[in-house]
């Protein structure tokens, strides 16, 4: 990892309490301690796992994987038997967190400078603070790693997450499942334990602090996403049955989501806080790899009922009657207005919102809804294509465009025999996406083709697709670590350096994390202008120069005088940039 902090240790065993900042305890005292009707509130527990597909759980026909305890909370619960997520992680958590189709949000896809959401959108977390709610996220955030993208910068007063999309992905490298570094709100921290475990530990704790006010609790864990790290042992005993090793390390971790879930809903009961607490388990997109997923076709990063259509499950013991299904389709994006109707608080909300509240279904008091499209898309690159690995989901048929072409940024590079065209299905025959009507019936075809072009202009017009940038200045913190795998700009392979916002006339030192040869020069690249510095150490570029206030591409690199620019080419932290304000008396 390339460290600009120093850690601390600790250990998960000991009270939130222990660490909380003074002031929010402060908080807490003079505005919940006497407020009775808080305590009225329903709780929020949303659980959301990563890479686990609709097939992952055994309710839904899977015969291997251990999942008693989300089965039994399924079956006790409410299921919502369709229902949507975007094909992969960041653009759900977006859709997730705001009620909005995550085009509107500044997040276009997983890496890449694609996965910051605007500071400006309105989150899950902001509405329940708002309303007086205690709130925390626990694991995976996956929308921006500085400031005021982070979940501390978007309404989540605990924080305990790792950074970029998954642990052991750049800047925090090296790292690892099993006592993994991460981050509580925003210094880092060497947990001890299995991440999932940890986060669990984390959560319950939040919730015992908090059990005397309303709260939010966000679980999202990086399991099963790869790479596949788990207990050998836990996964050896699937490998005994058969299974490969990569599905047998996918169950292996499911398997240990299952028992953190059943710990949480066992710390509930012994809280008595079960009855008046709203859970909500969900996963974000299909998996990752192939395995059974039920009789779904397609996987994650596909528009197929495989990519995108996962288990829902939800408890409100006060509320919502046992051993309900909701059959009507509902999406990622409907949570929030879901929860806003559920628990009855004042939301304020300045943005357009998609997504429809489904909560007179929850309830029972409404069996329909009303009739709507929902829309899915999601590739490389920063400019979203039409068409492009995209699909629109009507009341009874989808129409498929592109499936399987996420991996590339225009739909031209997609080599002609593997594109799909247009493929229409008649879902309610023919779940598993097999009889394309297409050619048979080209007048729903225009209609949903229609539609979507209506969207897809609808959702540009929001912010043209622009990404946020990364603020440097007064307003920022000390350091900010530009990470080329995850904010970097590109195009095609080559890496040009980093969206950012100067606000006033800023004095700084940039550290490259790069090696440098005799020879080279740092070279900076700034509002158009390129500087040369000479390099010092060359184990550690440093330079210190001013920034003229400006929007655009910061680029930091290193080149010998008359020799062409090398770019590199792997996902590891080299040519990352710190970026430290430097101010009178440094």
């Amino acid at each position: 990892m390339f460290e600009f902090r120093s850690s601390q240790y600790i250990s998960f065993d000991m009270p939130l309490t222990t660490f909380r900042p003074f002031f929010s305890a402060c908080l807490l005292l003079v505005v919940f301690g006497a407020s009775a009707w808080a305590t009225q509130r329903p709780n929020v527990v949303l659980v959301m796992t990563d890479d686990q597909g609709y097939g992952d759980v055994g309710i839904h026909g899977n015969q291997v994987v251990r999942t008693p305890h989300l089965d039994q909370f399924a079956r006790e619960g409410t299921q919502l038997t369709q229902f949507y997520c975007s094909p992969v992680c960041a653009p759900t958590r977006a859709a997730l967190m705001t009620g909005r189709y995550f085009y509107r949000t500044g997040v276009i896809h997983t890496s890449r400078g694609a996965a910051r959401m605007a500071s400006e959108e309105k989150t899950m977390a902001e509405v329940f603070q708002d309303a007086g709610y205690v709130t925390g996220i626990f694991g995976k955030w996956h929308l921006g790693d500085n400031y005021p993208l982070r979940p501390q910068d978007q309404g989540f007063q605990e924080s305990l997450v790792h950074k970029s999309g998954g642990i052991t992905q750049p800047p925090d490298q090296p790292n690892d499942y099993f006592d993994p570094l991460l981050w509580k709100n925003g210094e880092p921290v060497q947990a001890q334990g299995y991440c999932t475990d940890v986060f669990f530990n984390a959560a319950i704790d939040f919730i015992r602090d908090s059990q005397d006010v309303p709260f939010f609790a966000y679980i999202a864990t990086n399991a099963p996403h790869t790479p596949l790290i788990v207990d050998e042992a836990a996964w050896k005993r699937y490998a005994d049955q058969e299974q490969d090793e990569v599905t047998a390390k996918v169950y292996a971790m499911v398997e240990n989501i299952d028992e953190n879930f059943a710990r949480l809903l066992k710390t509930l009961d012994a809280l008595k806080l079960r009855e008046n607490t709203i859970v909500i388990f969900l996963t974000d997109n299909g998996p990752q790899q192939k395995r059974f997923n039920g009789d779904l076709s397609g996987r994650k990063s596909m528009v197929l009922e495989g990519g995108i259509h996962v288990p829902c499950f939800v408890q409100w013991p006060a509320k919502l009657k046992g051993g309900d299904q909701v059959s009507t389709r509902h999406a990622h994006l409907d949570w929030l207005p879901t929860l806003i109707e559920a628990t009855s608080i004042q939301a304020d909300l300045p943005n357009k919102i998609d997504g429809v509240s489904f909560w007179p279904q929850l309830s029972g008091k409404q069996k329909e809804v009303e009739p709507r499209k929902l829309f899915f898309q999601v590739h490389r690159g920063l400019d979203p294509e039409p068409y492009h690995n995209a699909a629109v989901l009507g009341e009874r048929y989808k129409l498929v465009m592109n499936d399987g072409s996420f991996g590339h940024e225009k739909l031209t590079d997609v080599p002609e025999k593997q594109r799909t065209g247009f493929q229409l299905f008649d879902l309610s025959k023919d779940p598993s996406e097999q009889n394309d009507l297409a050619k048979q019936m080209p007048e729903k075809v225009a209609e949903l083709t229609k539609a979507y072009d209506a969207w897809f202009a609808d959702v540009k017009a929001s912010r043209e697709f622009a990404t946020p940038a990364i603020l440097l200045g007064a307003r920022a913190t000390e350091s900010t670590l530009l990470c080329r795998y995850q904010d970097g700009y590109y195009q095609g392979s080559r890496h040009l350096g980093w969206r950012v916002e100067v606000q006033e006339p800023l004095l700084v030192q940039l550290r490259l994390n790069q090696v440098a040869k005799p020879g080279e020069k740092l070279m900076v690249q700034w509002l158009g202008n390129v500087f040369a510095y000479d390099i010092e150490n060359l184990k550690e570029p440093v330079t210190v120069l001013p920034l003229t206030p400006g929007t655009g591409l910061m680029d930091v690199w290193l080149q010998a005088e008359g020799t062409p620019r090398e770019f590199i080419k792997d996902n590891s932290t080299t040519g990352d940039v710190v970026v430290s304000p430097v101010r009178e008396g440094d």
